[in-house]
């Protein structure tokens, strides 16, 4: 075993991940499992288990995670924005805690309607401090005005900051499906593309098969410059529209019949990067 100055590696199993739900969330289990797979410990975690509104026996401490994973869904329905809702609660309740899990260097993932929380939150873009105190961006309804469920092809833009794309080559492309209705990414920033590029905070755009520049349906929503994902300045806080926990394996991927080359699906690589950083 490697000598780590007295400090042993964890094991894939010594890591444990909170994947938070509340009302109307609908991918948790993916995401639990999506974990497991790379050999984490995933627990679903219902927020009033995080802030002491259950039995004691059955309630959580943030703390006691390594990694915080908001799954996709429709959290309260989505009333007032995407996310507005779920963000409000935890800012109110555990936010503090939140921003100190972040200020550690603990992952925190969150996928499509988990994205929309983490901008809601603060806690992305997040320029200038840990969890801005109110939202600089929001992700706006697509340009077809419609909900877009589809296949996508992303390419790995991230130059090396973004611990969720720790194991991943520059310039790969990643084929996951996308299934939203509120996932433009705009800020009144009229340099805000141009913040993240600078800070590395890219993580993904979406291309088209051969890897050129997105339109529509490629990029399903009109984001501007194709991004599909982003992290925040430390790259330990990571957001993006399509969902890599519902292609762990090549079985459920959209052409697994024609281009079946192995049977790790193009999502795993990202739950496999974070654990392996944690480790």
């Amino acid at each position: 075993m490697e000598d780590h100055g007295g400090i042993q590696p964890m094991r894939p199993e010594d890591v444990k991940v909170c994947v938070l739900t509340i009302e109307g969330t609908n991918c948790e289990d993916e995401m639990a499992d999506a974990f497991r797979a790379v050999g984490a410990q995933a627990e679903k975690v219902h927020l009033k288990q995080l802030i002491g509104k259950t039995p004691p026996e059955t309630r959580k401490d943030l703390e006691d995670y390594d990694i915080l994973a908001l799954p996709g869904g429709f959290s309260a329905g989505d009333y007032i924005r995407a996310g507005a809702i779920l963000a409000a609660r935890i800012r109110s309740s555990i936010g503090k805690e939140v921003e100190r899990f972040v200020d550690d260097g603990r992952p925190v993932l969150g996928v499509c309607n988990g994205f929309q929380i983490l901008v809601e939150l603060g806690l992305l873009p997040a320029f200038d401090e840990t969890m801005s105190k109110t939202a600089t961006a929001a992700l706006y309804t697509n340009d077809s005005g419609r909900f877009e469920c589809r296949p996508t092809v992303l390419r790995n833009d991230n130059r090396g900051k973004c611990i969720f794309t720790s194991s991943i080559e520059k310039g790969r492309t990643l084929v996951m499906p996308i299934a939203h209705a509120e996932g433009k990414l705009l800020s009144l920033d009229p340099n805000f593309v141009q913040r993240l590029e600078d800070n590395d905070q890219i993580v993904f755009r979406y291309v088209k098969e051969d890897g050129s520049k997105a339109e529509y349906p490629w990029n399903p929503n009109g984001t501007e410059s194709d991004i599909a994902g982003i992290c925040n300045p430390a790259g330990n806080v990571m957001g993006m529209m399509p969902h890599p926990e519902r292609v762990i394996t090549r079985l459920t991927h959209s052409d697994w019949t024609r281009n079946c080359r192995s049977m790790e699906g193009d999502g795993l690589p990202i739950f496999r990067s974070v654990v392996q950083k944690i480790r």
